[in-house]
């Protein structure tokens, strides 16, 4: 007996299998008999072509970027250049505070500064801080320039502010160096002014803040903004979203803990005083911590629909989350975009609702309308034919028109029972063109009567006119 390696045993059965399916079966007769069974799959996938599919819309709650517009430029205020004073800054030596500086020079900013002067309590202090290689790279050093201030921590004098057309300043938590900034605005040529106060969370009384922003009213011409925020932090800007409420009321009281990331607190200061948006509001910023808050969701979304800071800040400032809360609101009463598809619904929607009358009404309509027409069809073919046996044997006096319009009413009688007879119809046509013969002759004997009786008018006037010539010329 010979024994076969287990391995070859299978090798072979493969090799019989591959052979056998290209091997010619009895049945064939010694032709080739393919077969083949294709799967055509549409290219669309199994739900079809667009046009077919309808979009399922969905709630800006869901996803805030179907609510979010694409980013568009923000007015910015139109005197955003000549000289800006920055003061209440580079007084102290554990920070350079160079960052303010910056985004006022900002090459993308709305800002076109000329120069942008420091005031502070010593500028040769100050020069150490802010002479740096990145200002040079920046351009800031050909800007800038030094006012060092009369006595330490004292705000800028009226003469020290001549030709200033902007301001920024760092109020601290002291109220009464706003209402002195407000002052001096309306004395000077400044015409835009930009206060941050800081460590706002120790003001517990609305009523204080209140008085320190109306002591802002500025004549036309002049603008203000007051950014408000709580104890100062070093986390880096754009960390945490914020709300803005409004400074000077209990709602815009901060909590004993608040705080606020420095570079975010000079980013607000900074684009505020360069938006339109803006112009005389007096804000507290806040950051948000919970990210079921509305607020926390629309400055995310924000940023990650590209919008910039300048952007943002518009958009916070003139909508913000108010405007978002409605329109959540309303998208599950307002009713979508509608669609050639939602068309094509409506259409059938309305043929189902109209009324059994009015479709009955309809369909008759079309019905007598339809059959009017093939009996006018089959009618004018009648004539027709009558026109050409009469004419053939030489006995017709009109042309092919009139002799149809002459007979129109006989036409019309042998389209009719023509057409019954073609829909299956009962006919009786002896008896029918009997009775059609008989209505014409009654027809033909009252048009002669009347013919007649008008007639016998004309030939009664001509006799009355006859009579009474005659009399006329009697008389003569």
């Amino acid at each position: 007996m010979k024994i076969t390696h287990p391995l070859l045993a299978i090798s072979s059965l493969i090799s019989a299998a591959s052979v056998s399916a290209f091997v010619l079966s009895p049945q064939s007769n010694g032709k080739t008999v393919s077969s083949s069974t294709k799967l055509y799959i549409s290219s669309w996938g199994a739900g079809g072509p667009p046009s077919r599919r309808k979009e399922k819309p969905v709630s800006p709650e869901d996803n805030i970027q179907t609510y979010l517009k694409a980013p568009e430029p923000v007015a910015a205020r139109p005197n955003l250049d000549g000289k800006v004073l920055v003061s209440g800054w580079v007084n102290c030596k554990e920070r350079t505070d160079q960052t303010v500086f910056d985004f006022l020079n900002h090459e993308e900013s709305a800002f076109r500064f000329e120069k942008i002067v420091a005031f502070v309590d010593d500028s040769k202090f100050a020069k150490k801080r802010l002479i740096s290689r990145s200002a040079r790279y920046t351009g800031l050093l050909d800007k800038l320039d030094f006012v060092q201030a009369d006595t330490e921590g004292a705000l800028p004098t009226l003469a020290q502010l001549e030709g200033i057309k902007s301001w920024v300043v760092n109020a601290g938590s002291d109220l009464q160096i706003v209402k002195d900034v407000a002052e001096l605005v309306k004395q000077s040529s400044v015409e835009n002014v930009s206060v941050l106060v800081t460590d706002a969370q120790s003001l517990t009384d609305a009523s204080s803040a209140m008085d320190a922003a109306k002591a802002f009213d500025l004549p036309e011409g002049k603008a203000f903004t007051i950014v408000a925020v709580g104890a100062i932090t070093e986390a880096p800007e754009g960390g945490s979203p914020y709300q803005i409420r409004e400074f000077g009321t209990e709602e815009g009281l901060l909590p004993a803990n608040a705080t606020y990331s420095r570079d975010e607190g000079l980013r607000a200061v900074t684009e505020c005083l360069g938006l339109t948006s803006a112009c005389n509001k007096a804000m507290v910023f806040s950051e948000v911590t919970n990210v079921n808050q509305t607020e926390y969701k629309l400055v995310k979304g924000l940023r990650e629909g590209g919008y910039t800071r300048p952007q943002e800040f518009d958009h916070m400032l003139t909508l913000g989350a108010e405007a978002y809360d409605k329109a959540v609101e309303e998208f599950g009463s307002k009713a979508p975009a509608r669609t050639n598809y939602d068309e094509w619904l409506l259409e059938k929607q309305k043929e189902l609702d109209e009324s059994s009358a009015e479709r009955k009404a309809r369909v008759k309509a079309e019905y007598e309308e339809k059959k009017q027409k093939e009996i006018e069809d089959i009618a004018r073919e009648w004539a027709k034919r009558e026109y050409f046996r009469k004419a053939t044997s030489g006995d017709m006096p009109y042309s092919e028109e009139e002799y149809i319009n002459s007979v129109w009413e006989r036409a019309l009688f042998e389209g009719d029972l023509k057409y019954r007879m073609m829909n299956g119809q009962n006919t009786d046509e002896r008896k029918e063109l009997a009775e059609f013969k008989k209505k014409q002759e009654k027809k033909k004997a009252l048009m002669l009567d009347r013919a007649k009786a008008s007639l016998q008018g004309i030939l009664d006037e001509e006799e009355l006119v006859k009579i009474k010539t005659g009399n006329d010329d009697d008389e003569k």
